[in-house]
C-alpha cells in the first residue's frame, strides 16, 4: 500500500508543478505597423505616442506585448529593411501578430514603400498571415487609423482609399480576424469635432511645448490622449468580436 501511496503523492505533485508552470505562462502579443503604433523616445519629454505603446495597461500581467512597429514603414519596406525577419523567428505558437500598414503604402512618390492596394499590397498582407501561420501564430489584421483631415465645411475626409477595403477583404479571404480601426476612428475624430480633435494629435504653438520649440501641426500622428482613446476602441471591438483576448483585460 506504501508504494501505491507514494506513486500518487507523486503524481499529484507533478500535476500540481504542471498547473503552477502553466499559469505562469504568458500570452504573447507582436505588433508590425508604422508610427502611428510604434513607440516613441524619451516618453518624458515627447508628447506623442502610438497608439499600441500604450496599450498594455489595459492588459493584465498576463500578457505581454512586443511593438515592433517602426516609423514610416510600409508591408514593403518593413520586410525589405529587414524589420520582418527577427519577428518572425521570435513567433511561437499561440503568439499574436498584429498587422497594422497601409499609411505609408500610399506614398505614391517613394518606390521603397508604395504598394499597389489591388496587388502588391494585398500580397504583402497574405504573404505575412501565411508567415505568422506557419510558426503556429495567430494573425489579426488592422486597417489604418483614420487622418485629421476636415474640409472647409467640416466633413471628415478619406485619406486610406482601397487600402482599408482591400484589407478587409484579405481577413475575410484568410479568415483572419479584422479591426477596421478607419471606421473607429473616424467616428472619434467627428466625436471631438474640428477643433477638439486638434487634441488627438500633435498641434502646438511655437513656445508652446518644449519637446516641439517651433511649434508643431501634425494630423497623423498621436498626442498621449489620442493613443489612448485609440487603444479604448481597440479594447472596446475586442470585447464585442468576444475575441480570446478580451478574457485578459484589466477590469
Amino acid at each position: 500500500m506504501k508504494i501505491y501511496k507514494l506513486i500518487f503523492l507523486l503524481s499529484l505533485l507533478m500535476v500540481s508543478c504542471a498547473a503552477s508552470n502553466n499559469s505562469g505562462k504568458k500570452v504573447t502579443v507582436h505588433t508590425i505597423g508604422d508610427s502611428t503604433m510604434a513607440i516613441k523616445p524619451d516618453p518624458d519629454k515627447n508628447p506623442e505616442r502610438g497608439w499600441v505603446q500604450v496599450l498594455p495597461q489595459f492588459f493584465s500581467d498576463e500578457v505581454q506585448i512586443f511593438n515592433h512597429a517602426v516609423n514610416g514603414r510600409s508591408t514593403k519596406s518593413f520586410r525589405e529593411l529587414g524589420h520582418w525577419k527577427p519577428v518572425l523567428e521570435s513567433l511561437k505558437k499561440g503568439d499574436y501578430l498584429f498587422i497594422q500598414f497601409g499609411h505609408n503604402d500610399a506614398k505614391d512618390t517613394d518606390p521603397t514603400r508604395y504598394t499597389n492596394p489591388q496587388t502588391s499590397y494585398r500580397h504583402n498582407l497574405i504573404r505575412y498571415i501565411d508567415e505568422a501561420r506557419s510558426k503556429g501564430a495567430v494573425p489579426i489584421l488592422f486597417s489604418s487609423i483614420a487622418r485629421r483631415k476636415f474640409n472647409k465645411e467640416g466633413v471628415l475626409l478619406d485619406s486610406h482609399g482601397n487600402y482599408t477595403l482591400v484589407a478587409r477583404l484579405v481577413a475575410q479571404e484568410k479568415n483572419v480576424p479584422f479591426f477596421d480601426m478607419q471606421y473607429r476612428t473616424e467616428n472619434l475624430e467627428m466625436e471631438y469635432g474640428v477643433e477638439g480633435s486638434k487634441k488627438l494629435h500633435l498641434h502646438f504653438q511655437p513656445g508652446e511645448n518644449a519637446f516641439f520649440p517651433e511649434g508643431k501641426t501634425d494630423d497623423t500622428h498621436l498626442s498621449v490622449l489620442g493613443a489612448t482613446e485609440i487603444s479604448k476602441l481597440f479594447v472596446e471591438e475586442l470585447k464585442k468580436q468576444n475575441h480570446p483576448l478580451a478574457k485578459f483585460l484589466k477590469n
